[in-house]
């Protein structure tokens, strides 16, 4: 290993190999109720019975966390087949340097959700220490709480499926309690839930608000789609299985299953708090609707909530690009305290009223990165991986100082057509994003830098798990398969002691 690889071999970014994975499919599935508990999915539905009635929120949402949930399934394959996580496989369809940059911008998205999510919580630890104690500073409550998220990411993924585990009972008791107190609410006034609409739109207006709803859901799990394997490359899988549904059926159940339910069920509990109180904010409709000890249990459910959601869906993706970005010398650890400074510099509380137009930018830029993705690991390289040379300078992903210039221009491209196509942004930009890279790739420049996993296209080299690799990188980039040391040109023997 040269000294100027260093960069590139982070410890916290190094394959995980089969014996580390530890998140099973219920865990897998658990982690998924408590990241959908988010402000994004109240504000949602909130916002679609001011123009649809709510069974069309309800549809609209189930088509985007379906779709959605099926994108998110297919990119965590590469965490599950090679263990590797977001910011290391982008160096292939962006290189060792490009990848920084697609990298850094979901960092920030990561970041400034963790910021929003936790001023969410804050307002909520605000409210049960003013039941409490009478006490009234909602930025002292932010600082605190967030300092709680950050520290209890740092201790490792185990301990967040472990904190998943606890949240999602919690979750899905205070959602049943809120339906029915705020549906009674709602119905005190004259309001069926599932008819009542503010400013009813009709024709293609109504079709129009459709779209929205749906595009919505699938913009703030676009983050997921795009980094999901940071996560999934922890997801236990049998090892040889073939078949791509077994191999990945923890993700599968997660994704197409615990997504859906879940987001649809909080989008519905936004829906209804609007219809009662005027609020989507659920931290105001329990204040509108309940008190004392009830109010204050509520409260920490909903704080406990959040903690969750944060830890899974957002400081861990983006600890893990910043340790990236900043290479050996910037642990994991570090790079979680970062999300959190990031998080907060934004004044998430500045962007509170702004989540729906938020929610489709990010889906205009990180659709186009999903779909780079996708063209890239399945039709291009056939969920092939020349692995080492991730983790190599002057390697075959070094391309042109570092660039991989098909990948650059195609999110460029696919970032404008879907930011002017703003409603259709996630289909818009997926869809361009993956046709721009798989023609300039074909055709063009893995012409002029030839790809060995495309060139020849060894299931016994390039794969992972599939065929029983633990990919184990160090000094002579070792490979570890089928239980024994197999060679390479890189390979060194090392005896063990």
């Amino acid at each position: 290993m040269s000294k100027k690889d260093n960069h590139l071999m982070s410890p916290d970014l190094m394959p995980i190999p089969h014996e580390q994975k530890k998140i099973g499919t219920l865990g897998f599935t658990f982690m998924w109720v408590g990241m959908a508990v988010v402000l994004a999915a109240f504000a949602i539905g909130g916002a679609g019975v001011q123009s649809i009635p709510l069974i069309w929120v309800v549809l609209g949402t189930l088509l985007g966390t379906v779709l959605i949930g099926l994108a998110i399934t297919l990119t965590a394959d590469i965490g599950i087949e090679h263990g590797l996580s977001f910011p290391v496989y982008m160096r292939a369809p962006f290189g060792i340097v490009g990848t920084h940059f697609p990298s850094i911008i979901r960092g920030v998205a990561a970041s400034m959700w963790f910021g929003i999510n936790t001023y969410f919580g804050s307002t909520a630890i605000n409210g049960i220490l003013n039941i409490l104690f009478g006490f009234d500073n909602w930025f002292i409550c932010y600082i605190l709480f967030a300092l709680f998220q950050l520290f209890n990411t740092a201790l490792g993924i185990k301990a967040v499926e472990k904190f998943a585990d606890l949240a999602a009972p919690i979750i899905i008791l205070i959602g049943v309690w809120m339906y029915f107190n705020l549906s009674g609410t709602a119905a005190g006034q004259g309001k069926d839930i599932w008819s009542w609409v503010e400013s009813p739109v009709t024709g293609g207006a109504a079709f129009t608000a459709f779209v929205i709803v749906v595009v919505s859901n699938m913009g703030y799990w676009s983050t997921l789609a795009a980094d999901i394997s940071s996560i999934s490359r922890f997801i236990k899988a049998p090892k040889y299985e073939r078949n791509w549904f077994k191999r990945n059926k923890g993700a599968m159940v997660g994704s197409l299953v615990g997504l859906p339910l879940t987001q649809t069920f909080i989008v519905v509990l936004g829906a209804v708090s609007y219809i009662a109180v005027s609020n989507f904010d659920p931290v105001v409709a329990l204040q509108e609707s309940a008190s004392g000890l009830v109010l204050g249990i509520l409260l920490l459910m909903i704080v406990l909530a959040q903690w969750s959601t944060n830890v899974s869906a957002n400081i861990v993706p983006a600890a893990t690009i910043f340790s990236n970005v900043g290479g050996p010398k910037l642990p994991f650890w570090a790079g979680v305290f970062i999300a959190g400074l990031v998080g907060t510099v934004i004044q998430p509380w500045s962007i509170f009223n702004l989540l729906i137009p938020v929610l489709l930018i990010a889906a205009a830029i990180l659709s186009v990165i999903v779909g780079i993705i996708f063209a890239d690991y399945y039709l291009l390289r056939k969920r092939r991986m020349n692995v080492k040379d991730l983790y190599r300078s002057g390697g075959q992903y070094t391309y042109d100082g570092g660039v991989n210039w098909a990948g650059m221009i195609s999110w460029v491209i696919g970032s404008v057509f879907a930011y002017l196509f703003s409603t259709w942004s996630f289909f818009v930009g997926f869809g361009i994003g993956a046709l721009c890279y798989y023609l300039l790739a074909k055709h063009w420049y893995f012409k002029k830098h030839p790809q060995a996993e495309i060139e020849t296209p060894s299931d016994e080299d390039y794969l992972g798990i599939t065929v029983g690799r633990d990919w184990i990188i160090g000094e002579g980039f070792v490979e570890e398969k089928l239980g024994k040391r197999t060679g390479t040109e890189d390979v060194t023997q090392k005896a063990d002691a």
